[in-house]
This record gives C-alpha cells, structure tokens and sequence, in this order.
C-alpha cells in the first residue's frame, strides 16, 4: 500500500470515527440543571470539549486502521470470504 494511500484511508476512518463518537458522553443544559441561553437549541452541549473528542476519535480510528492494514498484509478476509454470496453450482463448478 502505498503512504498516500494508507493516510486517506486513515482518514476516512478518522471521519467515521467521529461522527460515532460525538454523541457519547453529551449532556444539554437541562440534564446539567442550568437554563439554556436564550436563542441555543434545546439540544445544544452544555460545554462542548472538542479536544476530548478528537483523542477519542483518533484512538478509535487508530484501532480501526491498524486492524484494516493487518488484514490488507495477512489477508484475513478477502474475496474468496465472501463465496457464500455465490449460488452453489457456481462455488463447486470451480
């Protein structure tokens, strides 16, 4: 693979990773007990730590990628994983 290559995908990892981590761990102004500002959405984060959320993204995408370049190297799962997709007289004929 190349360098190019393996950063992009890490990155698209990365963005996967963060839109499932951003919801965890949010609480809005009502679920801390303080009134919300006038104008902010009900559903806005009472404090919002984007650098939490970038180190968890980033662990989270770090493990994702690690296991995606391992398979790519050892070829734990490839195409011929995904041979039940086939009907049978095709698999047996070859």
């Amino acid at each position: 693979m190349q360098p190019i290559s393996a950063v992009a995908i890490f990155f698209l990892f990365w963005f996967l990773c963060l839109f499932t981590v951003l919801p965890f761990g949010v609480r809005t102004d009502r679920e801390m007990g303080v009134e919300p500002q006038p104008g902010h959405a009900e559903s806005a984060p009472h404090q919002f730590r984007a650098m939490r959320i970038v180190i968890r993204t980033t662990i989270l995408a770090t493990i994702f990628f690690a296991l995606f370049y391992a398979n790519y190297n050892y070829g734990w799962i490839g195409s011929d994983f995904l041979d039940f997709l086939k009907p049978a007289e095709i698999r047996n004929a070859g």
